[in-house]
């Protein structure tokens, strides 16, 4: 008993003594040399960096330390072609931070994709998924996602200085953290001052065609089916392509629903209290008129169908007639489409279904919620890293990089101000696709993207781009941000109850389109809403209203 003692003095002596010679080795020597001597493992406080220069929240932190380091960074869309270390600006950025990013994109459905690594418990360090995707609210509520406000406190506070308040406050969870920074964000107030809505959605027409049949009008259901069968008995083929008359982006659960029903300005809420859209009687007409237009053969069920690969093939050779379909989505089809041996074939916004008392669409615009989400996964190792290079990102420094790479090389001062160098502006009326995958400039690297910042050195667009811009801008609904992604995700029983009804929805729509009678649709579509209610439906209408009074709150503030 009496020897505890002596050997815990022993035992400090000697650490002592190691100590002091370490200190002395490490002396000696090139200064520059901070490797530890072969025999000597650092601690794990000598790994970190000084407390009192990583915790200066005047100062990015990113800069403390640019050894090289690997994030893998999950991008949930399918259709992202870009990759990491191949273009003039992301070896740049990598050069500069030190940060190797290897672009991970899911081969089909990005939920999908995610949860089987949730499943897995092997996640890439960064991950970007729709804002509006299950799986976010699953990793969130999974424990599978750091805090970005803990690892702020820990490593770099200059994130709050970034981020943005207005940003963070919108989404914070009931626990006082946030999991996730979104790109492409939006406040009311701001669209209100700079007149920028972020709104992208729009009906759009092939041009040459549109005015050679005489500019119909395409906002009523006589004239939209007036239109259509002019097409069948004088354009099935338009200078030598056959055309296919309408498309619908996303199909079911979003062209031919939500944003159908944004065209027909429907209205989100009535009396403070939210509006079951789907029941709405404008809407229900022009669904009908769909079944009559395929009923007549006017129209087939390509536009529910096609794959992502025919729809690009049909675009890039402007072989539909009218889209339903977000200009943002045309920016580099209608340069080179105007450009081609037909230069009028490309598309131009005009107004579409309207409600019977023909006020104008009412189209979404951005919000606070933003577009997609990025956040870090507790399964990297590199913790403070990962959330010293998003507030790199986040911050202007890292936004230009991003956006118009290395100064002197893409860009250049000009009265004072950034300024993409004339090459480079011209590639992007003329070659985006080299502009991004040997630059990697613009909006090759969209998942940070803040436009109140990047729209200041942004380009003006070709007027084959700006006339859509201006048409959606025009019809935005500035207000109307806030009802953007209502529906409950998760696993709570409001959000199993709305997978199923979507899920069902996504069923029931082709069969009304396709139904041989109006007395047919009538029918299924009675059908769905007994289903619908079987499925739970009136939770989900409590959860959007909650949800609603939520937000209401959060822009009160």
């Amino acid at each position: 008993m009496k020897r505890q003692p002596v050997k815990k003095s022993m035992t400090l002596l000697l650490l002592l003594v190691l100590s002091v010679a370490l200190a002395a080795c490490s002396g000696n020597g090139n200064p520059g040399n901070n490797a530890s001597p072969p025999s000597a493992q650092p601690t794990e406080a000598a790994q970190e960096p000084p407390k009192e220069a990583a915790l200066n929240p005047e100062e990015p932190a990113w800069a403390l330390d640019t050894s090289p380091v690997d994030l893998t960074w999950f991008v949930g869309a399918n259709w992202y072609a870009h990759s990491w270390g191949e273009s003039l600006n992301s070896k740049y950025i990598t050069e500069k931070t030190g940060v190797n990013v290897k672009l991970e994109v899911p081969s089909g459905e990005a939920n999908e994709h995610i949860t089987l690594m949730m499943t897995s418990g092997q996640l890439p360090d960064l991950i970007t998924m729709g804002s509006w995707e299950t799986a976010v609210k699953k990793l969130w509520e999974g424990d599978h996602v750091y805090a970005l406000n803990e690892l702020a406190d820990q490593y770099d506070p200059y994130f709050y200085k970034v981020a943005g308040d207005g940003t963070l406050k919108w989404y914070r969870q009931e626990n006082g953290n946030t999991y996730g920074v979104p790109n492409d964000s939006y406040s009311p107030n701001l669209m209100h001052e700079t007149g920028m809505t972020a709104a992208n959605q729009t009906f759009l027409v092939r041009k040459d065609l549109y005015e050679e049949m005489g500019s119909p009008d395409l906002s009523t259901p006589e004239g939209f089916l007036g239109a259509l069968q002019l097409l069948k008995d004088k354009y099935p083929e338009y200078k030598g392509q056959p055309i296919s008359p309408f498309f619908a982006q996303g199909n079911v659960p979003y062209g031919m629903t939500e944003y159908l029903q944004n065209l027909l300005a429907v209205p989100h809420e009535k009396d403070g209290k939210v509006y079951d859209r789907v029941t709405d009687p404008d809407y229900l007409t022009w669904l009908k008129t769909f079944r009559t237009a395929y009923e007549r053969g006017l129209i087939n069920v390509d536009f529910l169908v096609d794959s992502d690969t025919q729809v690009e093939e049909k675009t890039n050779n402007a072989r539909y007639f009218m889209m339903v379909r977000e200009w943002t989505g045309m920016t580099a089809v209608n340069p080179m489409l105007a450009s081609g041996a037909n230069p009028d074939s490309y598309y131009i916004a005009v107004d579409g279904p309207q409600n019977s008392k023909g006020d104008s669409a009412k189209l979404f615009p951005g919000n606070m919620d933003g577009w997609m989400v990025t956040m870090i996964s507790k399964s990297t190792k590199n913790p403070e890293r990962a959330i010293r290079f998003l507030t790199y990102l986040a911050s202007e420094e890292g936004q230009r990089d991003l956006f118009l790479g290395k100064e002197g090389e893409t860009w250049e001062m000009a009265d004072g101000k950034p300024q993409l160098k004339a090459e480079f502006a011209d590639m992007l009326g003329t070659d985006i696709e080299r502009l991004e995958k040997e630059y990697g400039i613009l909006d090759t690297y969209w998942m940070m993207r803040n436009p109140v910042i990047v729209n200041q050195w942004r380009p003006e667009k070709a007027p084959v781009i700006k006339q859509m811009e201006d048409f959606a801008n025009a019809q935005a609904d500035i207000d109307s941000g806030i009802y953007k992604g209502l529906d409950p995700l998760g696993d709570s029983e409001a959000a199993v109850a709305w997978a199923r009804i979507s899920q069902n929805w996504e069923e029931v729509l082709p069969e009304l389109v396709t139904a041989k009678d109006e007395a047919a649709f009538d029918k299924i579509f009675e059908s769905f809403l007994d289903r619908r209610d079987s499925y739970g439906f009136q939770q989900v209408m409590e959860f959007r209203q909650a949800e609603l009074d939520v937000r209401k709150a959060k822009m009160a503030e």
